[in-house]
Protein backbone atom coordinates (compact mmCIF):
# COMPACT_ATOMS: atom_id res chain seq x y z
CA UNK A 1 0.00 0.00 0.00
CA UNK A 2 1.32 3.57 -0.29
CA UNK A 3 2.01 5.27 2.72
CA UNK A 4 3.85 8.06 4.47
CA UNK A 5 6.51 6.34 6.57
CA UNK A 6 8.53 8.63 9.52
CA UNK A 7 12.50 6.85 9.99
CA UNK A 8 12.99 7.85 13.99
CA UNK A 9 15.76 6.33 14.74
CA UNK A 10 18.19 8.44 16.66
CA UNK A 11 21.24 9.15 13.97
CA UNK A 12 18.42 10.13 11.41
CA UNK A 13 16.40 12.32 14.03
CA UNK A 14 18.86 13.92 15.16
CA UNK A 15 20.42 14.77 11.36
CA UNK A 16 17.05 16.51 10.62
CA UNK A 17 17.38 18.23 14.20
CA UNK A 18 20.30 19.53 13.06
CA UNK A 19 19.49 20.54 9.47
CA UNK A 20 16.99 22.84 10.60
CA UNK A 21 19.97 25.16 12.10
CA UNK A 22 21.17 25.67 8.38
CA UNK A 23 19.82 28.02 5.23
CA UNK A 24 16.57 27.41 5.10
CA UNK A 25 16.19 24.44 6.96
CA UNK A 26 12.61 25.04 7.80
CA UNK A 27 12.07 24.19 4.85
CA UNK A 28 14.75 22.92 2.25
CA UNK A 29 16.37 20.82 5.21
CA UNK A 30 13.12 19.51 6.80
CA UNK A 31 12.18 16.09 7.42
CA UNK A 32 10.38 15.94 4.50
CA UNK A 33 13.83 17.24 2.32
CA UNK A 34 16.88 15.11 1.37
CA UNK A 35 18.06 12.62 4.41
CA UNK A 36 15.10 14.00 6.51
CA UNK A 37 13.07 11.33 8.68
CA UNK A 38 9.79 11.48 6.27
CA UNK A 39 9.90 9.42 3.35
CA UNK A 40 7.27 8.10 0.94
CA UNK A 41 6.77 4.17 0.24
CA UNK A 42 4.47 3.34 -2.38
CA UNK A 43 4.91 -0.89 -1.19
CA UNK A 44 4.63 -0.62 2.50
CA UNK A 45 2.60 -3.76 3.76
CA UNK A 46 -0.55 -3.75 4.84
CA UNK A 47 -1.04 -3.81 8.56
CA UNK A 48 -3.06 -6.93 10.06
CA UNK A 49 -5.70 -7.35 11.90
CA UNK A 50 -4.30 -8.58 15.47
CA UNK A 51 -5.31 -12.57 15.82
CA UNK A 52 -5.68 -12.52 19.20
CA UNK A 53 -8.64 -10.55 19.46
CA UNK A 54 -11.60 -11.21 16.74
CA UNK A 55 -12.66 -7.22 16.99
CA UNK A 56 -10.40 -5.66 15.05
CA UNK A 57 -11.23 -3.40 11.76
CA UNK A 58 -9.42 -2.28 8.60
CA UNK A 59 -9.97 0.54 7.19
CA UNK A 60 -9.37 2.69 4.36
CA UNK A 61 -9.25 6.90 5.42
CA UNK A 62 -11.19 9.18 3.41
CA UNK A 63 -9.07 12.43 5.21
CA UNK A 64 -6.60 12.28 7.61
CA UNK A 65 -5.08 15.35 9.49
CA UNK A 66 -2.07 16.86 9.82
CA UNK A 67 -1.24 17.68 13.77
CA UNK A 68 0.76 19.99 15.10
CA UNK A 69 2.24 16.68 16.69
CA UNK A 70 3.33 15.45 13.11
CA UNK A 71 4.67 19.09 12.11
CA UNK A 72 7.04 18.25 15.44
CA UNK A 73 7.81 14.73 14.51
CA UNK A 74 8.68 16.39 11.13
CA UNK A 75 10.71 19.17 12.09
CA UNK A 76 12.43 16.98 14.92
CA UNK A 77 10.57 18.98 17.39
CA UNK A 78 9.72 16.07 19.46
CA UNK A 79 10.46 15.57 23.29
CA UNK A 80 12.94 13.15 24.24
CA UNK A 81 11.06 12.60 27.39
CA UNK A 82 8.06 11.14 26.00
CA UNK A 83 9.84 8.86 23.79
CA UNK A 84 9.62 6.28 26.67
CA UNK A 85 5.89 6.30 25.71
CA UNK A 86 6.68 6.85 22.06
CA UNK A 87 9.71 4.09 21.12
CA UNK A 88 8.59 3.22 17.91
CA UNK A 89 11.23 4.08 15.26
CA UNK A 90 9.27 3.31 12.35
CA UNK A 91 5.79 5.21 12.54
CA UNK A 92 2.53 6.28 9.74
CA UNK A 93 1.64 9.04 11.37
CA UNK A 94 -2.15 10.26 10.81
CA UNK A 95 -3.88 9.66 13.86
CA UNK A 96 -6.86 12.25 12.83
CA UNK A 97 -8.94 9.85 10.57
CA UNK A 98 -12.68 9.80 8.87
CA UNK A 99 -12.83 6.55 6.74
CA UNK A 100 -15.02 3.56 5.36
CA UNK A 101 -15.00 0.34 7.05
CA UNK A 102 -13.00 -2.14 4.38
CA UNK A 103 -13.66 -5.91 6.41
CA UNK A 104 -13.89 -6.91 9.89
CA UNK A 105 -12.70 -9.54 12.10
CA UNK A 106 -14.97 -12.20 13.03
CA UNK A 107 -15.98 -10.32 16.33
CA UNK A 108 -16.93 -7.12 14.77
CA UNK A 109 -20.93 -6.39 15.48
CA UNK A 110 -20.56 -2.37 16.05
CA UNK A 111 -19.66 -1.66 12.45
CA UNK A 112 -20.19 -3.34 9.09
CA UNK A 113 -17.90 -2.78 5.44
CA UNK A 114 -18.93 0.47 3.72
CA UNK A 115 -19.50 2.15 7.05
CA UNK A 116 -17.81 5.61 7.64
CA UNK A 117 -16.40 6.16 11.01
CA UNK A 118 -14.09 8.64 12.85
CA UNK A 119 -11.49 6.95 15.14
CA UNK A 120 -10.34 7.46 18.30
CA UNK A 121 -6.55 6.58 18.38
CA UNK A 122 -5.88 5.81 22.25
CA UNK A 123 -4.83 2.30 22.60
CA UNK A 124 -5.40 1.62 26.56
CA UNK A 125 -5.14 -1.58 28.10
CA UNK A 126 -8.40 -3.50 26.80
CA UNK A 127 -7.19 -3.25 23.28
CA UNK A 128 -3.60 -4.15 24.45
CA UNK A 129 -5.29 -7.10 25.74
CA UNK A 130 -4.08 -6.45 29.34
CA UNK A 131 -6.36 -8.14 32.29
CA UNK A 132 -6.51 -6.86 35.03
CA UNK A 133 -6.55 -2.75 33.58
CA UNK A 134 -4.17 -0.12 35.27
CA UNK A 135 -5.31 1.88 37.51
CA UNK A 136 -5.77 5.16 35.14
CA UNK A 137 -8.04 2.47 32.77
CA UNK A 138 -10.36 0.71 36.06
CA UNK A 139 -10.73 5.13 36.99
CA UNK A 140 -12.16 5.79 34.02
CA UNK A 141 -9.10 7.47 32.56
CA UNK A 142 -7.84 5.16 29.23
CA UNK A 143 -6.66 8.04 27.52
CA UNK A 144 -3.88 7.92 30.37
CA UNK A 145 -3.30 4.51 30.46
CA UNK A 146 -0.27 3.27 32.74
CA UNK A 147 0.51 0.85 30.26
CA UNK A 148 1.49 2.96 27.02
CA UNK A 149 4.96 1.88 26.56
CA UNK A 150 3.70 -1.72 26.32
CA UNK A 151 2.46 -3.08 22.91
CA UNK A 152 0.39 -6.02 24.01
CA UNK A 153 -1.46 -7.81 21.66
CA UNK A 154 -1.29 -4.75 19.44
CA UNK A 155 2.47 -4.62 18.39
CA UNK A 156 2.54 -0.71 18.68
CA UNK A 157 4.76 0.90 20.79
CA UNK A 158 2.95 4.18 21.29
CA UNK A 159 -0.12 5.34 22.70
CA UNK A 160 -2.27 5.85 20.14
CA UNK A 161 -2.59 5.29 16.60
CA UNK A 162 -0.23 7.67 13.98
CA UNK A 163 3.27 7.06 15.96
CA UNK A 164 3.79 3.46 14.71
CA UNK A 165 3.85 1.58 11.71
CA UNK A 166 2.18 -1.50 13.32
CA UNK A 167 -1.04 -0.90 12.97
CA UNK A 168 -0.64 1.73 10.50
CA UNK A 169 -2.02 5.48 10.34
CA UNK A 170 -4.40 8.04 8.39
CA UNK A 171 -1.35 8.63 6.25
CA UNK A 172 -1.60 5.54 4.34
CA UNK A 173 -4.19 3.54 2.71
CA UNK A 174 -5.23 1.24 5.29
CA UNK A 175 -5.23 1.23 8.84
CA UNK A 176 -6.36 -1.28 11.78
CA UNK A 177 -7.94 0.00 15.01
CA UNK A 178 -10.42 -1.80 17.34
CA UNK A 179 -14.30 -1.71 17.17
CA UNK A 180 -14.08 0.48 20.09
CA UNK A 181 -12.04 2.90 19.00
CA UNK A 182 -14.87 3.52 16.22
CA UNK A 183 -17.49 6.09 15.82
CA UNK A 184 -20.17 6.22 12.89
CA UNK A 185 -20.44 9.35 11.28
CA UNK A 186 -23.22 8.78 8.59
CA UNK A 187 -23.06 11.14 6.14
CA UNK A 188 -21.60 13.88 8.28
CA UNK A 189 -19.58 15.99 5.78
CA UNK A 190 -15.58 15.04 5.04
CA UNK A 191 -14.45 18.17 6.63
CA UNK A 192 -16.15 18.36 9.60
CA UNK A 193 -15.70 14.31 10.50
CA UNK A 194 -11.96 14.57 9.78
CA UNK A 195 -11.89 17.10 12.42
CA UNK A 196 -13.38 14.71 15.66
CA UNK A 197 -10.01 13.69 16.70
CA UNK A 198 -8.72 17.64 17.83
CA UNK A 199 -12.26 18.53 18.55
CA UNK A 200 -12.31 15.93 21.39
CA UNK A 201 -9.23 17.38 22.84
CA UNK A 202 -10.09 20.58 22.21
CA UNK A 203 -14.15 19.73 24.33
CA UNK A 204 -11.75 17.28 26.45
CA UNK A 205 -9.70 20.76 27.68
CA UNK A 206 -12.82 22.91 28.08
CA UNK A 207 -14.40 20.36 30.01
CA UNK A 208 -11.52 20.83 32.63
CA UNK A 209 -13.07 24.27 33.58
CA UNK A 210 -16.00 23.91 36.09
CA UNK A 211 -17.40 26.94 35.23
CA UNK A 212 -16.63 30.17 37.69
CA UNK A 213 -17.23 33.47 36.20
CA UNK A 214 -18.08 34.56 33.22
CA UNK A 215 -14.57 35.81 30.66
CA UNK A 216 -11.77 33.66 29.70
CA UNK A 217 -9.37 33.90 27.53
CA UNK A 218 -8.02 31.51 25.11
CA UNK A 219 -4.22 32.08 23.60
CA UNK A 220 -3.61 30.58 20.01
CA UNK A 221 -5.66 30.66 17.14
CA UNK A 222 -4.64 27.34 15.20
CA UNK A 223 -6.58 23.95 15.17
CA UNK A 224 -7.06 23.02 18.67
CA UNK A 225 -7.17 26.52 20.15
CA UNK A 226 -10.44 27.46 17.23
CA UNK A 227 -12.02 24.31 18.66
CA UNK A 228 -11.76 24.97 22.09
CA UNK A 229 -13.20 28.25 21.39
CA UNK A 230 -16.37 26.69 19.51
CA UNK A 231 -16.09 24.16 22.47
CA UNK A 232 -16.83 26.79 24.63
CA UNK A 233 -18.99 28.44 22.80
CA UNK A 234 -21.55 25.52 22.65
CA UNK A 235 -21.07 24.79 26.83
CA UNK A 236 -21.60 28.56 27.33
CA UNK A 237 -23.53 30.59 24.91
CA UNK A 238 -23.75 34.01 26.79
CA UNK A 239 -19.31 33.22 27.48
CA UNK A 240 -17.48 36.25 26.93
CA UNK A 241 -14.53 34.03 24.95
CA UNK A 242 -11.77 36.53 24.29
CA UNK A 243 -8.89 34.94 22.03
CA UNK A 244 -5.07 36.89 22.07
CA UNK A 245 -4.00 36.53 18.05
CA UNK A 246 -0.69 37.90 16.49
CA UNK A 247 -2.68 38.66 12.44
CA UNK A 248 -5.16 39.55 10.80
CA UNK A 249 -5.87 35.75 9.53
CA UNK A 250 -5.95 34.55 13.63
CA UNK A 251 -8.32 37.69 14.23
CA UNK A 252 -10.59 36.61 11.41
CA UNK A 253 -10.85 32.82 11.84
CA UNK A 254 -11.42 33.18 15.85
CA UNK A 255 -14.51 35.05 15.32
CA UNK A 256 -15.96 33.24 12.89
CA UNK A 257 -14.86 30.12 15.37
CA UNK A 258 -17.15 31.79 18.27
CA UNK A 259 -14.98 34.29 20.04
CA UNK A 260 -16.33 37.69 21.49
CA UNK A 261 -13.44 39.41 20.53
CA UNK A 262 -9.57 39.57 20.02
CA UNK A 263 -6.92 41.29 21.21
CA UNK A 264 -2.85 41.49 20.33
CA UNK A 265 -0.30 39.20 21.87
CA UNK A 266 1.88 40.04 24.64
CA UNK A 267 1.84 42.92 27.31
CA UNK A 268 -0.30 44.66 25.02
CA UNK A 269 -3.04 41.77 25.75
CA UNK A 270 -3.08 43.03 29.14
CA UNK A 271 -3.39 46.78 28.58
CA UNK A 272 -6.30 45.74 26.18
CA UNK A 273 -8.31 43.94 28.53
CA UNK A 274 -7.66 46.65 31.39
CA UNK A 275 -8.49 49.46 29.11
CA UNK A 276 -11.80 47.11 28.07
CA UNK A 277 -13.06 46.14 30.99
CA UNK A 278 -11.81 48.28 33.69
CA UNK A 279 -9.49 46.29 36.72
CA UNK A 280 -6.06 47.88 38.01
CA UNK A 281 -2.64 47.05 36.21
CA UNK A 282 0.20 46.51 38.69
CA UNK A 283 3.58 46.77 36.90
CA UNK A 284 6.41 44.58 38.76
CA UNK A 285 10.16 46.21 38.40
CA UNK A 286 12.11 45.16 35.66
CA UNK A 287 9.74 43.09 34.10
CA UNK A 288 7.48 44.22 30.35
CA UNK A 289 4.37 42.58 31.42
CA UNK A 290 2.17 43.83 33.95
CA UNK A 291 -0.50 41.80 36.21
CA UNK A 292 -4.22 42.31 35.50
CA UNK A 293 -6.00 42.58 39.03
CA UNK A 294 -9.29 41.46 38.64
CA UNK A 295 -8.25 39.45 35.55
CA UNK A 296 -9.89 36.22 33.89
CA UNK A 297 -11.33 33.46 35.11
CA UNK A 298 -9.38 30.96 33.12
CA UNK A 299 -6.79 30.79 30.35
CA UNK A 300 -6.57 28.45 27.92
CA UNK A 301 -3.25 28.05 26.59
CA UNK A 302 -2.96 26.37 23.52
CA UNK A 303 0.73 27.21 22.16
CA UNK A 304 2.68 26.79 25.48
CA UNK A 305 5.52 28.47 24.80
CA UNK A 306 7.14 30.48 27.49
CA UNK A 307 6.03 33.99 26.39
CA UNK A 308 2.75 32.51 26.54
CA UNK A 309 2.60 30.83 29.90
CA UNK A 310 3.83 33.70 31.36
CA UNK A 311 1.26 36.47 29.74
CA UNK A 312 -1.46 33.46 31.05
CA UNK A 313 -0.56 33.88 35.09
CA UNK A 314 -0.34 38.04 33.96
CA UNK A 315 -3.85 37.90 32.82
CA UNK A 316 -5.79 35.37 35.79
CA UNK A 317 -7.44 36.53 38.40
CA UNK A 318 -6.63 34.96 41.84
CA UNK A 319 -7.65 31.28 41.89
CA UNK A 320 -8.13 31.34 38.17
CA UNK A 321 -7.36 28.46 36.21
CA UNK A 322 -4.40 28.00 33.73
CA UNK A 323 -5.29 24.81 31.19
CA UNK A 324 -2.52 24.06 29.61
CA UNK A 325 -3.48 22.77 26.03
CA UNK A 326 -0.60 22.97 23.80
CA UNK A 327 2.43 20.34 24.12
CA UNK A 328 4.86 22.57 26.42
CA UNK A 329 8.16 21.26 26.61
CA UNK A 330 11.04 22.29 28.15
CA UNK A 331 10.81 26.30 29.61
CA UNK A 332 11.95 28.75 31.76
CA UNK A 333 9.28 30.58 32.93
CA UNK A 334 8.85 32.30 36.51
CA UNK A 335 5.90 30.42 38.43
CA UNK A 336 5.88 33.07 40.98
CA UNK A 337 2.34 33.98 40.56
CA UNK A 338 0.83 30.59 40.75
CA UNK A 339 1.40 29.77 44.50
CA UNK A 340 1.08 33.91 45.04
CA UNK A 341 -2.21 34.27 43.65
CA UNK A 342 -3.40 30.39 44.29
CA UNK A 343 -3.78 29.58 40.75
CA UNK A 344 -4.70 25.95 39.54
CA UNK A 345 -2.79 24.80 36.64
CA UNK A 346 -4.37 21.86 34.62
CA UNK A 347 -2.43 19.66 32.00
CA UNK A 348 -5.00 17.88 29.23
CA UNK A 349 -4.59 15.18 27.05
CA UNK A 350 -6.49 13.03 24.85
CA UNK A 351 -9.84 12.63 26.00
CA UNK A 352 -12.56 9.43 26.85
CA UNK A 353 -15.54 9.03 29.14
CA UNK A 354 -16.35 12.74 30.32
CA UNK A 355 -17.43 12.59 34.38
CA UNK A 356 -18.52 16.14 32.94
CA UNK A 357 -20.86 14.31 30.61
CA UNK A 358 -21.86 11.87 32.95
CA UNK A 359 -19.90 9.40 31.27
CA UNK A 360 -20.34 9.96 27.98
CA UNK A 361 -17.33 9.56 25.15
CA UNK A 362 -15.98 12.79 24.36
CA UNK A 363 -15.93 11.95 21.16
CA UNK A 364 -19.91 10.59 20.77
CA UNK A 365 -20.72 14.22 22.29
CA UNK A 366 -18.78 15.86 19.43
CA UNK A 367 -20.33 13.29 16.70
CA UNK A 368 -23.58 14.69 18.04
CA UNK A 369 -22.62 18.01 17.80
CA UNK A 370 -20.92 17.75 14.31
CA UNK A 371 -24.85 17.97 13.02
CA UNK A 372 -25.49 21.33 14.76
CA UNK A 373 -25.03 23.92 12.84
CA UNK A 374 -24.41 26.40 15.60
CA UNK A 375 -20.95 24.57 16.02
CA UNK A 376 -18.39 26.54 14.18
CA UNK A 377 -16.20 24.79 12.76
CA UNK A 378 -16.83 24.93 8.87
CA UNK A 379 -14.29 27.07 8.29
CA UNK A 380 -11.14 25.02 9.59
CA UNK A 381 -10.27 22.54 6.79
CA UNK A 382 -8.69 25.01 5.23
CA UNK A 383 -6.25 22.57 2.46
CA UNK A 384 -6.63 19.35 1.21
CA UNK A 385 -4.01 17.10 -0.60
CA UNK A 386 -3.67 13.78 -1.92
CA UNK A 387 -1.27 11.78 -0.37
CA UNK A 388 1.37 11.99 -3.14
CA UNK A 389 1.65 15.74 -2.45
CA UNK A 390 2.29 14.71 1.22
CA UNK A 391 5.31 17.15 1.00
CA UNK A 392 3.14 20.44 0.15
CA UNK A 393 0.53 19.11 2.84
CA UNK A 394 3.40 19.69 5.15
CA UNK A 395 4.64 23.17 3.73
CA UNK A 396 1.17 24.53 3.87
CA UNK A 397 0.95 23.00 7.95
CA UNK A 398 4.16 24.17 8.77
CA UNK A 399 3.59 27.71 7.50
CA UNK A 400 0.15 27.97 9.07
CA UNK A 401 -1.20 31.78 9.06
CA UNK A 402 1.67 32.49 5.95
CA UNK A 403 -0.48 30.23 4.26
CA UNK A 404 -3.77 30.89 5.25
CA UNK A 405 -3.46 27.51 6.45
CA UNK A 406 -5.73 26.18 9.68
CA UNK A 407 -6.12 21.96 9.42
CA UNK A 408 -4.08 20.70 6.34
CA UNK A 409 -5.41 16.98 5.42
CA UNK A 410 -3.68 14.27 3.51
CA UNK A 411 -6.55 12.08 1.22
CA UNK A 412 -5.18 8.75 0.89
CA UNK A 413 -8.11 6.86 -0.79
CA UNK A 414 -8.71 9.23 -3.70
CA UNK A 415 -11.15 6.75 -5.09
CA UNK A 416 -13.35 7.05 -1.67
CA UNK A 417 -15.97 10.22 -2.78
CA UNK A 418 -15.66 13.21 0.08
CA UNK A 419 -19.26 13.78 1.12
CA UNK A 420 -19.98 17.44 1.01
CA UNK A 421 -22.29 19.34 3.12
CA UNK A 422 -25.78 19.69 2.67
CA UNK A 423 -27.00 22.01 0.44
Amino acid sequence: MRAVLADLTTPRYLLTAAAQKLPGGRGKNAGWGPGGVLRFSSRQPTPELPAADGRWVRLRPELAGICGSDVAVAHAKSSFVLSAFYSATQQIPGHEIVAVVADTGPQVTAVAPGDRVVVDPVLSCIHRGFQPVCRSCAEGFPYICERFDQPGITGCHSPTLGFDAALGGGWAEQVVAHESQLHPVGDVPSHRAVLAEPASIALHAALHWRRRGDRVVVIGPGTIGLLVVAALRKLHPDLDIVVVAPDDFGRRVALESGASRVIPTGPAAVEALAEQDGGRLLRPRLTRTPILEQGVDAVFDCVALPETLDLALHLLRPTGMLVLVGGAGTQQVDWSLVWNRQITVQGTINFGPEPALDGTHTMTRVVEWFRDDDYRIDHLVTHTFDLTAWRAGLETASAGPRAQAVKVTLRPNPDLPLVAPRA
